[in-house]
């Protein structure tokens, strides 16, 4: 059953990231909804689950857009397993401590890939940082806060970590 529910997951979250969100954007930012996803599975499903969603949505949503193979795999992967550790170390998490993890880790992925940018006399590493990588990681931090808080509002959140941890 989790199965259908992470492949519907990815079903929708592909389409509407390429389709949507370029129509939603602010300043020209738009969030990473795979990264919000994955980070949210991790964090409520564990490393293992975590990893596999974040590897299988980071190959499609590379297959969909202009990322590269690896970078997209890699970082959705381990963004997977690092916010599936923290899941397991914190012992109660709130939509605030989950929306700075995910800035954390969307200012690090983003920082990864503006390194690996050929970037012109104008635009230096500095420029990408400051007009890309830090709005969009304040914006993936809002959009998954926001997530969670209403998960977390509307549902019994840590019931469900318990089942599906212990």
């Amino acid at each position: 059953m989790k199965v259908l529910f992470y492949l519907a997951t990815i079903a929708v979250l592909v389409p509407l990231q390429a389709i949507v969100l370029p129509h939603l954007s602010v300043w020209n930012v738009k969030p990473d909804l795979g990264l919000v996803a994955v980070c949210l599975i991790g964090f409520l499903a564990g490393e293992l689950e975590g990893v596999l969603v974040g590897l299988t949505l980071g190959w499609v949503m590379s297959l969909f857009s202009a990322d590269d193979l690896g970078y997209s795999m890699l970082t959705k992967g381990g963004i997977g397993f690092l916010s599936g550790l923290a899941g397991r170390q914190i012992a109660h998490m709130t939509p605030a401590v989950l929306a700075l993890g995910l800035m954390i880790a969307s200012a690090l992925a983003g920082l990864v890939m503006a390194s690996s940018l050929r970037l012109g006399d104008e635009q230096d590493l500095w420029w990408a940082v400051r007009t890309v990588v830090l709005p969009q990681a304040c914006f993936d931090a809002v959009v998954g806060g926001l997530v969670y808080w209403l998960a977390w509002s509307r549902l019994n959140i840590e019931r469900f970590v318990l089942d599906q941890r212990f």
